[in-house]
């Protein structure tokens, strides 16, 4: 029997497929974000690697914000993972917001991972 999903997870499916039918080989900037902290990958989806990763938890970004949890928090994360990305060789990547509204936090690290250099 097919497990039903819940809004949540069928957003998910729906933004994911979407992504992969317009990625042409580009990796994914997945982003996640919990109540308290926010965390981005970039994703190759074709070797199932993850070229670069950042998050709030890292200890330097713990001792340099003061929440891990606002826009602060999220745009000094993009700026990280647009660093770590450009060393691992990744310029150009699709956005994966996860079913999350474009908005907040996944804005503001979206609009400081394209100010680190990378193109979406």
């Amino acid at each position: 029997m097919a497990k039903k999903l819940d809004a949540a997870s069928r957003r998910k499916a729906r933004v994911r497929r979407a992504i992969k039918a317009v990625a042409n080989g580009r990796p994914r900037l997945s982003v996640f974000r919990s109540s308290k902290q926010i965390y981005a990958q970039i994703i190759d989806d074709g070797q199932g690697r993850t070229l670069a990763a950042a998050s709030s938890l890292e200890k330097d970004m713990r001792e340099k914000l003061k929440t891990g949890a606002d826009t602060s928090a999220a745009a000094e994360v993009g700026k990280l993972v647009a660093e770590r990305a450009k060393a691992a060789g990744v310029s150009a990547v699709v956005f994966d917001r996860s079913g999350y509204i474009y908005h907040g936090r996944v804005k503001a690290l979206a609009e400081a991972a394209r100010e680190g250099g990378l193109d979406f």
